[in-house]
């Protein structure tokens, strides 16, 4: 497997590095890579969260090597983009919590990865943009729709049509992030949150995601049907008797993710 990503489990939490210097730019490869390690995590029961950082510390992710447009091939296009909507499609999927630790700037393709987490935690100094149309192009991984569910669309077509670039109070303002935090802290806070998602049960945590991330596709009153329905099956685990039991008992709960 290549190092231009890697992986490191840190008890449940799995640690997902961003590691193709100078800006950690994807590749076919990579981003094929991003899909076997998310569908080898999604079988690991022990692993209930997932950090996405960066080993730069000027750059998360810069996206796309434009190099690869150059040509204009439309071969080479239509392969990107497949492996883009497959690969961070992937990761919104992930069964646990995904937290994007942004230590710099994301830009195009890396700050779709980063809308492709639940949760984001920027860095003060952190800009972010998806600047694609100035070069011709639109953002195709998710950049779109998942940009506009975050944001609303007037600040989306801000973002997209107009290629404002934020900064990291700014997005916290318009919720494109859910935290900032000083410089060289995002990790840390990351791993904070992913340490909370682990007092909840993995199995019930998976569920209210699916439940959640439904409301893009389904009707409301679908949702009320599928709540009810998901809260039922959770009757079927060990991990609904033990967290009950275990508040009753006025003790920690041991999830097994079964």
């Amino acid at each position: 497997m290549s190092d231009t990503l890697i992986v490191d489990k840190k008890g449940h939490i799995a640690v997902i590095t961003m590691n193709n210097p100078p800006a950690n730019t994807w590749t076919v490869s990579s981003l094929n890579q991003l899909v076997s390690m998310i569908e080898a995590l999604n079988q690991d029961e022990q692993i209930y969260s997932l950090v996405l950082k960066s080993s730069n510390e000027k750059f998360f992710c810069a996206g796309a090597d434009l190099n690869l447009f150059a040509d204009s091939d439309r071969t080479i296009a239509r392969d990107m983009a497949r492996s883009f909507g497959k690969a961070f499609e992937a990761l919104s999927q992930f069964r646990g919590v995904s937290i994007a630790a942004i230590n710099g700037w994301a830009m195009g393709g890396g700050l779709e990865v980063a809308l492709a987490c639940d949760l984001r935690v920027a860095e003060e100094h952190v800009q972010m943009a998806l600047p694609e149309a100035k070069v011709g192009l639109l953002p195709c991984a998710g950049g779109t729709q998942n940009l506009t569910m975050l944001v609303g669309e007037g600040w989306a077509k801000r973002m997209i049509l107009c290629g404002e670039r934020v900064t990291a109070p700014k997005a916290l303002d318009i919720g494109l992030i859910e935290e900032m935090v000083p410089t060289g802290k995002s990790l840390e806070r990351a791993m904070e949150m992913a340490e909370q998602v682990g007092e909840q049960s993995p199995k019930a945590v998976a569920a209210c995601k699916q439940l959640i991330q439904s409301n893009r596709t389904r009707h409301w009153n679908q949702g009320y049907m599928l709540e009810r329905e998901l809260f039922v099956d959770l009757f079927h685990t060990q991990d609904q008797k033990e967290g009950v039991n275990a508040f009753l008992s006025k003790r920690k709960a041991e999830w097994k993710n079964r």
